[in-house]
């Protein structure tokens, strides 16, 4: 398994035009990919003029990787003497809707960055996007650099067609300076939840709050790993298909070791009315040992040991250093280094872009670009990619906290993707908005989950 995972794992690292033809690279990194792209089909890098292509992406706004992509973008257009007509914007609600009334109007991009899963079925049903083998049957070398078995495959049809560059991980944030000051150590690869208890009550006793979560209003990443603790990778995204059956019985479990911490007293007092804000706040402020997120956090808690939160130079890096990030307390079939994560947005050729004749092997290009070796780690830093053979990473670029999350998750034995995903929208009202209700005993966990369930099979 840690074989299969290292061809992961060792990449797990690191609106307006952009008339760019004639722009120059605008860091090295990128600039380097140009000699991947070259290793490419001749066809793929040589369209028979400059064209434009219409691209739409998440990478704005205060993504972190916004910069990343226009400097990308103006290397590519150096190289090839295309432009680029950027239409990203930020990743909610809105822009997913935007993207799908795109498709259905035929105003769709060239190419597009955008979720796998349910969120694409519609323009995949429609025949919109060109999958990885059509675009192989004639550009042989498309994704060759990409471990196929780590691309997600298009619930509508099986096929795959959206070309990963980052994804995602949930692991455990910890406190160090509150557990020295409770005598406990940085939990490890062996972690359980017998052993994360015993540690939360010495939290406890020394005057602290051993877990920074707002049951009330965010009790999103404990609902998913007290579940998985009750199921294993190859079960976790089973749905069960009743409270009853063997599956059900896991989430009802989950949420009562969810109760079970509460009532022993590991989440904060006002976990119950808090916001997730303010959770996260005790935990920076060394008032919280352990926080459960996932890989953005990474960000805000820089940000938090940061005197300008917008100023990178202004870390303070002896407060950083408090901060660390390990494994979630393991039980039963699932081991701490068993994290919920994937590759959950990608690339995607429109067939708009492949049936013309003068974009088509730009689109190629451009993807192909943006996917290489030498770009990918640029974006994906210290989470997951889908790289056959990711570089060596130059340490002194990162900050310390991303360091750590590199060393982590070269540890890690699977990656398994969110059940909540799947269970969305109403389905989780019961269990999500209810937390409250069950953790007090004021509705039976497995009431709960049953009124879950049925809402979700009459969908």
């Amino acid at each position: 398994m840690k074989r299969v995972l290292a061809a992961l794992l060792a990449g797990v690292m690191i609106m307006s035009m952009i008339g760019c033809g004639s722009t120059p690279a605008a860091t090295d990194e990128p600039a380097a990919a140009t000699e991947s792209a070259e290793a490419t089909d001749d066809a793929a890098q040589a369209p028979a003029g400059p064209v434009e292509l219409n691209v739409t992406t998440t990478f704005a706004g205060e993504d972190g990787n916004a910069q990343n992509f226009k400097d990308a973008v103006a290397a590519w257009c150096a190289e090839t003497g295309n432009t680029v007509a950027d239409t990203s914007a930020t990743s909610d609600e809105t822009f997913k809707t935007r993207v799908i009334t795109d498709f259905e109007t035929g105003s769709e991009p060239d190419v597009l960055f955008f979720f796998n899963g349910a969120d694409s079925d519609s323009f995949i049903e429609a025949g919109k996007v060109v999958s990885i083998d059509d675009i192989r049957a004639e550009y042989p070398e498309f994704a060759s650099n990409m471990n196929d078995d780590l691309i997600v495959a298009s619930g509508v049809d099986g096929k795959k067609y959206a070309v990963p560059v980052n994804g995602y991980w949930e692991a455990m944030f910890v406190n160090k300076a509150v557990l020295d000051a409770a005598g406990v150590a940085v939990p490890g690869a062996d972690y359980t939840m017998e052993q994360f208890k015993a540690d939360c009550e010495k939290i406890k006793a020394a005057g602290y709050a051993p877990i920074a979560a707002a049951l009330g209003n965010i009790p999103h990443y404990w609902w998913e790993f007290s579940i998985f603790n009750h199921t294993s990778p190859a079960t976790h995204l089973q749905v069960p298909e009743s409270v009853d059956s063997e599956q059900g019985q896991a989430w009802v479990d989950g949420m009562n070791d969810i109760k079970e911490l509460y009532e022993l007293g590991y989440f904060p007092e006002n976990t119950l009315s808090a916001t997730d804000d303010e959770t996260f706040a005790m935990f920076t402020e060394g008032k919280a040992a352990f926080l459960i997120d996932g890989s953005w956090k990474v960000g805000g808690i820089v940000a938090a040991c940061q005197s300008d939160p917008e100023d990178p130079s202004t870390l303070d890096a002896e407060k950083l250093a408090n901060f660390d990030v390990t494994y979630v307390p393991g039980n039963g079939d699932r081991k701490a280094t068993d994290l919920i994560g994937g590759l959950s947005m990608g690339y995607y050729i429109t067939k708009k872009a492949w049936d013309d004749p003068d974009k088509r092997a730009a689109a190629v290009s451009f993807v192909e670009y943006m996917t290489s070796d030498e770009v990918v780690p640029v974006f994906a830093q210290h989470t997951a990619t889908a790289l056959k053979n990711a570089p060596a990473v130059d340490e002194s670029k990162f900050n310390a906290l991303q360091v750590k999350a590199m060393s982590m998750m070269s540890g890690v034995t699977s990656l398994t993707g969110a059940v909540q995903d799947i269970f969305a929208g109403d389905c989780r009202v019961s269990t999500f908005d209810g937390m409250p209700e069950i953790v007090t005993g004021k509705v039976d966990a497995a009431d709960a989950v049953d009124e879950g369930l049925t809402a979700f099979n009459a969908q």
